[in-house]
């Protein structure tokens, strides 16, 4: 069979990787030999006492499992603790994703006899958010257990990735129930913070063990499918009706769950399974009442047709609403417009307009607005949790937090997203291609800053790339630039990441280029472990001769720069190219 020969010698590889991961404990004096078949199974010498040396082969597996971990102890304690005689690799890693659920359900529990809660309305609405956010955590590891399962070696790069992805969505769900508690004035955080220790280091275990993993194999060059047919290149997929129009849209082909051509407006109302309109033109006038007909768990694009018009309400598309597509008239005519905020007493994470959970979420022509205004400080207009989501030719207008791009696998393109403080926050997978970003006045004594990005954890895959487009001033910010001055980006979290590429940097932008997060007592925080980074943009603020000397702010080659291109930086992105949306894999951004 052709290529038969190349694909023996990558398995081959495969158990040489998984070797190389297994040993790197150093405190494991003895050679482990790794078969890698239908499971991956750890055999030590010629067992004559079956109990004695199972045991002995589970606790070294065990301990060579939790070497990357920064939590070894727990790691080590609670895995002995079930593992029985198991030295099944696989098994190993799911066990540890199973006590981290156990530990999340355990914190939850304690978690309910926080009174302090009772007596202030923001820690009650905080206690609920951080309920929410822990299922979402879980069904995380949930579905990272089930992928486990599913284990195939010619998709090992893919699912790696994905358990990446996910365990840093669970990562990021259970800082953010922390983030919740942040503004209030009992000590309910605190206690919250105590009852989900436990869980938050084994979720921290669980991302190192696969990092090191898929780490180890890389290193091997082994993570490239074996067998697998690739799409063809972004670049050469024919895109139809693309200019600068609002209302003009590409055809759409989208072969893994059957997409067709429908969003040229004569075919929208024929390929709409239902359409909104707030005239009572369509079949409702709510987007929420739209979003009740889509399937459970559904596997294919339910396409809703937004008809032009002001829609104020809040939309929320839960995680059960999978493959959802939103097609508007164009993102200044289809608006969603709430005014949810933080100082009426709304935690951040509930102020969205829009929120979306539902994986392969699409959004096309459609504006998300919070018009609460400067004054009222954090109101978020969109929130993203969706993984391998797509916005294109969207508008995102706020002040404070406009776009919270909370978690998982995003792609923005040619979209306008504005605001006044951390207008773009979150952390996501996230890149923009050729999208503007507009910053807006802000109150008399604020200054501006386009990103805070919010990475804990140095194993998280997360960041925020904005690549093409450009940063510049709304009308009204222009003449006070100079006196209430712009920043690139602030590190909100230890190892916020964000990388500028190919972008225009309007003159709006301080030298300084990065402002410091500010502890509770004043002092700067994450400077030396933030991850900065600018190439080849242009424009007067791009100047870097007098950028903050931090540690975290790097000088990269072109050739490190190729790792926050997108198709690497995602490791995979046909869920993006085979929608036909306009798409560059690489530096050429602005290539349809």
């Amino acid at each position: 069979m052709p290529g038969g020969d190349d694909a023996e010698r990558k398995k081959r590889l495969i158990i040489i990787g998984i070797s190389t991961f297994l040993l790197v404990a150093m405190v494991i004096g003895v050679t482990v030999s790794i078969t890698f078949t239908k499971n991956v199974s750890i055999d030590e010498e010629d067992p004559k006492d079956n109990n004695k040396s199972h045991l002995s082969s589970t606790v070294k597996a065990v301990k060579t499992l939790c070497h990357p971990t920064d939590y070894k102890k727990e790691c080590e304690e609670s895995l002995t603790k079930e593992a029985g005689n198991t030295t099944d690799a696989r098994k190993l890693i799911e066990i540890a994703f199973q006590i981290t659920i156990k530990r999340i359900g355990e914190g939850l529990e304690k978690a309910n006899i926080l009174h302090e809660v009772e007596k202030e309305p923001r820690a009650k609405e905080a206690l609920v958010t951080c309920k929410q956010l822990m299922d979402l955590s879980i069904e995380e590891f949930k579905r990272s257990i089930e992928r486990l399962g599913k284990f195939d070696l010619n998709n090992l790069d893919n699912i790696l990735t994905s358990l990446k992805v996910w365990l840093s969505g669970a990562v990021t769900y259970q800082e953010t129930c922390l983030d919740a508690f942040e503004n209030t004035t009992s000590d309910a955080g605190n206690k919250m913070k105590e009852v989900l220790q436990t869980a938050m280091h084994m979720s921290s275990n669980g991302l190192a063990i696969i990092n090191e993993l898929s780490k180890t194999l890389t290193t091997f060059h082994i993570t490239k499918p074996v067998g697998r047919r690739l799409l063809q290149d972004a670049d050469d997929l024919p895109v139809l009706g693309h200019d600068n129009d609002d209302d003009e849209f590409p055809e759409w082909v989208e072969a893994h769950v059957g997409f067709r051509r429908f969003l040229k407006m004569n075919s929208r109302k024929f390929m709409s399974n239902v359409i909104v309109a707030k005239d009572g033109s369509g079949n409702f006038t709510t987007i929420t009442d739209a979003l009740k007909n889509v399937p459970r768990k559904n596997q294919k694009p339910f396409i809703i047709w937004i008809k032009e018009g002001v829609y104020n309400e809040h939309v929320e598309v839960s995680r059960n609403m999978t493959h959802v597509v939103f097609v508007g008239d164009g993102s200044k005519k289809t608006r969603i417009i709430g005014s949810k905020n933080f100082i009426d007493g709304i935690n951040t994470y509930n102020t969205a307009t829009v929120a979306v959970q539902g994986d392969y979420f699409v959004a096309i022509g459609v504006g998300f607005e919070n018009s609460a205004g400067a004054i009222k400080h954090q109101a978020v207009a969109l929130r993203v949790q969706a993984d391998k989501s797509i916005f294109y030719k969207c508008r995102m207008d706020g002040f404070q937090d406009t776009l919270y791009v909370h978690a998982l696998r995003q792609f923005y393109r040619d979209c306008i997203i504005s605001g006044t403080i951390d207008f773009v926050f979150g952390d996501a997978v996230a890149v923009f291609q050729n999208c503007t970003f507009v910053v807006r006045k802000p109150m008399e004594n604020q200054q501006c800053i386009v990103t805070a990005q919010g990475r804990k954890e140095r194993y998280q895959p997360s960041g925020i790339v904005i690549q093409g487009g450009a940063i510049v001033s709304d009308p009204n910010y222009y003449p006070v630039r100079f006196d209430n001055k712009a920043y690139l980006a602030r590190p909100w979290k230890n190892f916020s990441r964000t990388i500028f590429l190919d972008t225009y940097i309007g003159d709006l932008i301080q030298p300084e280029g990065y402002m410091p997060w500010q502890t509770d007592k004043g002092l700067p925080t994450n400077t030396e472990t933030c991850f900065y980074a600018e190439v080849n943009n242009r424009g007067p603020g791009s100047d870097l001769a007098k950028r903050v000397k931090w540690q975290g702010v790097k000088n990269l080659t072109p050739q490190i720069a190729t790792d926050f291109y997108p198709s690497k930086f995602f490791h995979g992105d046909d869920w993006i190219r085979v929608t036909n949306i306009p798409y560059s894999s690489g530096k050429n951004s602005s290539k349809h």
